[in-house]
């Protein structure tokens, strides 16, 4: 049996994903920051790609856009199978 690595997240697509939703409902960095309590600077960080931010921030974000954590971390896997399921 041979074991294979798991394949790498996309943190592209998860901070693309972030800036479609923000789009989406049409707030600003300011509007998103006052709604999950996190800063202006570390969601501007996170959609430019210079963070990936921590779960803690993902969770805040999660509750922001009232989506499920799950659902918002999504995009990590896009472009492979998820886990559990026949390639």
């Amino acid at each position: 049996m041979t074991i294979l690595p798991p394949p790498e997240p996309d943190p592209t697509a998860l901070r693309l994903f972030l800036a479609r939703l923000r789009a989406q409902h049409r707030w600003s960095y300011d509007e998103l920051a006052a709604r999950s309590g996190l800063s202006r600077r570390t969601l501007i960080e996170i959609e430019q790609g210079r963070t990936i931010g921590t779960l803690a921030t993902w969770h805040a974000l999660a509750h922001a856009f009232h989506v499920p954590l799950g659902e918002l971390l999504g995009p990590l896997c896009e472009g492979h199978a998820s886990p559990g399921s026949e390639a």
